[in-house]
């Protein structure tokens, strides 16, 4: 999928958490410091000397000379994913952004994407650091500790050293939410002052016009990028006046950036999707963040086929062959249900179809939309009525682990997300604290300490040290769908559950299975059998209804997950690339 730069700024601006508070520019979040030096954002040697267009080049007393790359393996000791790279050094710029193949001395910002530099860009504009008063102020400086970078533009000015107008800024790059053995990592911009835009060789005039900063993110390869919506306006002042984060102060921005991609910021994530150009459960997908945007990721891969109401091989048939039952059954709307026969062949209250299926007589007529079935003589949803073995959840009216078929990176688990009921992707215990009273096991995952060592039997879980059966569920419960029975933690199509020493259930009311049972003689219940061997009723309290068509979207899928393929933000690709912008000369510039 390819985005222009239009698209990503609106869907950007959606999901921004506008703070729109009356202060001055000149006062938003404060920036962190205490990393010694004399101003506090860095220790001498990690100062920028006072220069125009340049880059750290190994201290304040360095001259305008070979930029140096800084190394970073003190805070990500496998190095920084970015966009398909592992970075271990970076570039310091005086223009506001930090760089990884090279330095960058450009000045005035060119729209995202360009070519060949991955930068990362919280104010890319034409600082100027000669005027002032350094090294107190009007100066740059970086700190690198364990899991964390911060690089600081401390109140500097513009060319042609202006210090009349202040730009007070902050980039912060830590691992403190994930594992830095992974890459990934969280970058804040941090905003305190915000008075100028523009150099005056870039178009300015006192600061303004021309063209103004531009924030954001660049992939390096003309394809990824996310930019801010404000970018290169003179609405890039806002950034102070603004935040992306929920209940965030002003002048506070932050990001995420897992598997090497900007996935945070973005709102619509969660939401079912219809994946292009596919069929039956493959067309199922999510919204997933693509940079500050969103894109359908597709959650569903073609698979055997089952008589369960889905295309599941995805070759645009519902699956309703009745060969896909056993022997005696009809595949009948997403279940395998025993033929009846006539008057005789089902309980009271359902009649035989023509097709050999017992449903209730109230929904003979009734035709459902997809995603529901008839109950009663009503459509109800798919997933109503019944509850699901402990660890599953209801998807499209079947009970699924919520994380199956999803592959999830490196240092990360899935779990089930409580809000939605689908699976997401985590970092494991061992890069994020686990709860009070649980404790981290080598998997990854956050455990009681109750159940700590308790290891239980298939088809049962650990509740408070005790292992219990995953298909227990209240005395006015159903588990698993109408036609399923629960067996060893699994609703199972077309099984015979077996209770209390080895009896079938003869309740009508509360059977849950559709499989042939043992020709043991006459039934004298209201299941009435003969001596044939042939069950007469359905065994079915919901009349089998469940009509869902191939391009069916229940609401259920993952965010954040990583299934095979990669989730890019595309963008067109402009014309002007980071070489040309490198030759353009600065007569102008320098005549000055």
């Amino acid at each position: 999928m390819t985005l222009n730069i239009r698209r990503i700024s609106a869907g950007f601006a959606a999901a921004m958490v506008l703070v729109g508070v009356a202060i001055p520019s000149a006062e938003a979040i404060p920036l962190l410091n205490g990393f010694g030096g004399p101003s506090g954002y860095g220790l001498a040697q990690n100062c920028v000397h006072p220069n125009d267009d340049g880059s750290y080049a190994g201290g304040p007393n360095a001259t305008l000379g070979t930029p140096v790359a800084i190394p970073i393996t003190t805070a990500f000791p496998n190095g920084l994913n970015f966009y398909g790279g592992n970075y271990r050094t970076m570039y310091v710029n005086t223009n506001g952004n930090i760089t990884f193949r090279g330095a960058v001395p450009t000045y005035t910002p060119s729209a995202f994407p360009i070519a060949n530099q991955p930068m990362i860009a919280p104010w890319w504009a034409d600082v100027d650091t000669r005027g002032g008063n350094p090294p107190t102020n009007n100066n740059i400086c970086f700190h690198v500790e364990p899991n964390r970078i911060v690089v600081t533009w401390n109140n500097v000015g513009y060319y042609n050293s202006h210090h009349n107008f202040l730009n007070d800024f902050q980039l912060v790059l830590t691992s403190s939410s994930t594992c830095s053995n992974t890459g990934n990592f969280d970058v804040e911009f941090r905003y305190n002052r915000c008075e100028w835009t523009t150099g005056d060789a870039s178009g300015g005039t006192n600061g303004r016009g021309g063209t103004p900063a531009q924030v954001g993110f660049d992939a390096g390869n003309r394809m990824n990028f996310v930019s801010l919506p404000m970018s290169r306006m003179a609405s890039i002042l806002d950034v102070c006046r603004q935040t992306n984060v929920a209940g965030g102060q002003p002048g506070l921005w932050r990001f995420q950036v897992a598997g090497g991609e900007v996935t945070g910021g973005c709102t619509g994530a969660g939401v079912a999707c219809t994946v292009p150009n596919q069929r039956g459960i493959c067309a199922q997908g999510v919204q997933v963040c693509a940079g500050m945007g969103t894109t359908c990721r597709q959650v569903n891969m073609p698979g055997a086929r089952r008589c369960n109401g889905y295309d599941n091989d995805c070759d645009g048939t519902v699956d309703e062959d009745d060969s896909l039952c056993q022997r005696n059954q009809v595949c009948d709307r997403g279940s395998c249900v025993e033929r009846c026969q006539g008057e005789l062949g089902c309980l009271t209250g359902r009649t035989c179809t023509d097709r050999g299926t017992c449903i209730e007589t109230s929904c003979l007529n009734v035709m459902c939309p997809s995603g529901q079935r008839c109950s009663g003589g009503m459509c109800v949803g798919v997933c109503d009525g019944f509850s699901c073995p402990n660890g599953q959840t209801c998807r499209g009216g079947r009970c699924v682990d919520p994380c199956a078929g999803i592959t999830c990176g490196e240092r990360e688990i899935c779990e089930n997300d409580p809000t939605t009921n689908v699976g997401r992707c985590v970092p494991a215990c061992q890069c994020r604290p686990c709860a009070q009273g649980q404790t981290c096991q080598p998997d990854g995952r956050c455990v009681a300490d109750a159940c700590v060592g308790v290891t239980c039997p298939t088809g049962q879980y650990c509740n408070n040290g005790t292992c219990r059966d995953a298909c227990e569920v209240g005395p006015d419960q159903r588990i698993c769908p109408s036609g399923e029975a629960c067996l060893m933690g699994q609703c199972t199509p077309g099984a015979t559950p077996v209770r209390d020493g080895g009896t079938a259930t003869t309740d009508a009311s509360s059977r849950v299975d559709v499989g042939p049972l043992p020709d043991t003689g006459v039934r004298t219940d209201s299941g009435v059998r003969t001596d044939t061997g042939v069950r007469t009723d359905a065994g079915r309290s919901d009349g089998g209804f469940l009509t869902v068509n191939d391009r069916s979207t229940c609401t259920c899928s993952t965010v954040g997950a990583r299934t095979s393929g990669s989730s890019k933000l595309m963008a067109l690709g402009l014309s002007v690339g980071l070489g040309l912008v490198l030759r353009r000369r600065r007569n102008a510039k320098r005549a000055a």
